[in-house]
């Protein structure tokens, strides 16, 4: 049974106004009941794989942590603010939520060792851990389409809570799984992206706030130095319909295969092969049409998680005048910022039907994410050790 604390973020207010606005507008954000739970799943080792080329196969397995986690919440009736990093997803649950959601992470965490030798690291740590800590944790509602809202996060909370799940023991699966692993509405068939124009680029961005600034204000400024540059987020976006196109090879529709069933299945695969065909020639259709349109305008290419995580799609003149901007604010000590170029994005999806319901994670082709945050990572630690 729903009750009125599992309902706490979907009874949220939807704020539609510029992200620049709100950020600055703290009555607009909450904080997150103390009795729920921060949840994270994370790719250990991640930046190597990205750099041994297997990027998509990390966003296959992101993305899948999502749909697990995001089908039992859905099964529930609840909504919860979740956000995609490309090596890994963040979610805060109730919880009701929480044994459930668990269980099927470990189950998704089980299949990506034996399928792709790959370790899922999975924990949680509970929001009144976080508040203990003295971190903040607050959250609002920002609508960014006509169709598409997201959860804002300010403070340090999850920050707090990704560096305490990475540095504890992790606890390990049960061999007796109660919670069915659901990974229906997960589709991962579209080719690598070209940019929207020829002329254009790909840029996977990080941004953390720096030491003793005010987060809101700062990331305020960057988000407008944004707009000003690359234009408002339709502009910017690195999705576009021309460009757009299916790709259901083999290798990709058994990776999609081994992350949803966790192994093979002849049926499957033929199945989805079939449909993949059908899929280029319904997508020529009205309703097909009114789909993508959806699809551009509901792809996920901005996360404000305490971070500014975002994917741009812009000239080189533009990216070298953004960072004119960035190196200018690091050296004030105002952030620390990792930015990595990519020729393409790659696009992983939760499908649960073709009308609205849907959303689509977005990257750099080759690991963008992954590559500026090992970026971010290096000056921070750069950064601490010149305090020493």
């Amino acid at each position: 049974m729903t009750t009125k604390n599992d309902l706490f973020y979907s009874r949220l207010p939807v704020n539609e106004i510029p992200l620049s606005d709100l950020l600055t507008e703290e009555h607009l954000f909450y904080n997150i009941p103390d009795d729920w739970h921060v949840l994270i799943t994370d790719v250990k080792n991640s930046t190597q794989a990205a750099m041994d080329g297997r990027h998509q196969t990390v966003n296959l397995v992101a993305t899948g942590s999502i749909v697990a986690a995001l089908n039992v919440a859905n099964k529930n009736n609840i909504l919860v603010p979740f956000f995609f990093g490309g090596d890994g997803a963040t979610f805060i649950i109730p919880p009701s939520l929480l044994e459930s959601t668990l269980n099927v992470l470990h189950q998704h965490r089980e299949n990506t060792q034996k399928n792709f030798d790959l370790t899922l690291r999975v924990g949680h740590v509970p929001v009144a851990d976080v508040y203990n800590e003295k971190s903040e944790l607050k959250v609002s509602k920002l609508k960014t389409s006509q169709r598409f809202t997201i959860p804002v996060i300010l403070g340090d909370g999850l920050t707090f809570a990704e560096k305490k799940i990475k540095s504890t023991a992790e606890l390990p699966g049960s061999d007796i799984y109660l919670q069915e692993l659901d990974m229906s509405g997960m589709h991962c068939r579209w080719d690598k992206i070209k940019p929207p124009a020829t002329n254009f680029e790909i840029i996977s961005l990080l941004i953390i706030a720096g030491k003793g600034i005010r987060q809101s204000e700062v990331f305020r400024d960057v988000m407008m130095a944004i707009e000003k540059i690359y234009g408002n987020s339709v502009n910017r976006k690195p999705i576009s319909i021309d460009k757009l196109r299916m790709k259901a090879t083999f290798e990709k529709v058994a990776a999609e295969m081994r992350t949803r069933l966790g192994g093979f299945s002849m049926i499957y695969l033929v199945k989805t092969w079939f449909t993949s065909l059908l899929g280029k020639a319904y997508f020529k259709t009205k309703k097909g049409k009114e789909y993508l349109y959806k699809l551009v305008d509901m792809s996920d290419t901005l996360v404000i998680d305490g971070k500014i995580n975002t994917v741009i799609s812009g000239t080189a003149n533009q990216r070298e005048e953004l960072e004119t901007v960035l190196i200018q604010m690091e050296q004030e000590k105002k952030i620390v910022y990792g930015l990595h170029v990519s020729s393409e994005s790659v696009m992983s999806c939760y499908v649960r039907n073709m009308d609205d319901q849907h959303i689509h994670f977005v990257d750099g082709a080759d690991g963008g994410y992954t590559k500026a945050a090992g970026i971010l990572k290096k000056k921070i630690a750069t950064l601490k050790e010149l305090e020493q």
